[in-house]
């Protein structure tokens, strides 16, 4: 496999608040490979979105701090080390982030053509004309009818499937490397849940872009993601090549999310639940954080004075060595 064209590692964030400190994201690592999806699954709160916001300079330093030996490389550039005006030549044209709420994310008071076209201006130089041109071509790979006089319109009067589409048109135009979608079916149906993923794989297809997918759905990323990342109270508790994850989860954590998903239970069955809730990360976590909820495995074996590692079972499959939790 070729080099990867973002590492990621030892990723730590904690938040300085008037309430304290939140530890929300412990000692993560990964990497990420040109053409590839990778899933990054959890609960909310779980530390997916504040991992891929740290390396996208989206956390405001303080009340964000990130410890020093933490890395996040990107063509040979530490995005944790880097300036506020070396991003703005990153972001947007290098390395898009398509966002879960596209009507926020949209700005109420410009044309959506006028919205598509920007990162052609700031990014390539373009003229006005030239790129609404691309931004009209653009719209309609994505799908959206009548794309000339849909560009005219304003978020308001797009449905929030469509709102969706223009975030990836908007995110893929300048033809990143890495695109980051957020949860980026959140608040669709079903039904246009599928459409806009669907979408998002083909445009990934043919330009070749790397995606990271963050999700608290494991039934999303099993159809679209190459490599999955349990995340857990801030860590990442298992990691593996889809298949071999999906077929040989061996955290507790990972087993109970893949037994939460309706479509795997006989109909009529109960549906399964994770009882309980995350911690809070108010003060840093001792031992497993995932024994008060641990009904699959066996929580009385679960590790109280030490974090459990994050060990390598088989090639490519990490997962935390947690006695209770691989039970």
């Amino acid at each position: 496999m070729s080099a990867p064209i973002l590492q990621v590692s030892n990723l730590s964030v904690e938040f300085h608040t008037r309430a304290g400190i939140n530890y929300a994201v412990n000692d993560v690592s990964f990497d990420l490979h040109a053409g590839e999806t990778l899933g990054i699954v959890g609960e909310s709160g779980s530390g997916k979105s504040v991992t891929c916001s740290a390396f996208m300079g989206l956390l405001p330093r303080p009340p964000a701090v990130i410890p020093t030996k933490a890395k996040a490389i990107f063509n040979g550039i530490d995005l944790l080390r880097t300036t506020e005006k070396q991003f703005n030549k990153l972001r947007g044209q290098s390395i898009s982030m398509i966002f879960q709420d596209p009507m926020t994310a949209l700005n109420p008071c410009m044309t959506i053509g006028d919205q598509v076209a920007e990162p052609l201006i700031i990014h390539k130089g373009l003229s006005k004309k030239e790129a609404r041109r691309r931004a009209v071509e653009e719209l309609a790979l994505t799908g959206i009818p009548e794309p000339e006089k849909r560009a005219e319109a304003y978020p308001h009067e797009f449905s929030g499937g469509m709102r969706q589409r223009v975030m990836i048109a908007m995110a893929l135009i300048t033809r990143p490397q890495i695109l980051i979608a957020d949860e980026p079916t959140t608040a669709l149906d079903v039904t246009v849940q599928k459409q806009v993923l669907d979408l998002l794989h083909a445009r990934q297809q043919e330009l070749g872009t790397a995606v990271i997918l963050i999700t608290h759905d494991l039934g999303v990323v099993r159809r679209y993601a190459h490599r999955i990342q349990v995340m857990y109270a801030g860590s990442i508790v298992e990691s593996a090549p889809a298949e071999e994850l999906l077929q040989h989860p061996k955290h507790a954590y990972t087993r109970a999310l893949m037994a939460s998903i309706p479509a795997t239970q006989a109909k009529g069955s109960k549906l399964q639940t994770i009882p309980g809730l995350p911690p809070t990360l108010r003060t840093p976590v001792q031992g497993c954080a995932f024994r008060p909820r641990n009904i699959i495995g066996k929580p009385e074996l679960c590790l109280t004075q030490q974090l459990p590692e994050l060990v390598e079972i088989s090639p490519g499959h990490f997962v935390r060595n947690c006695p209770g939790c691989l039970a």
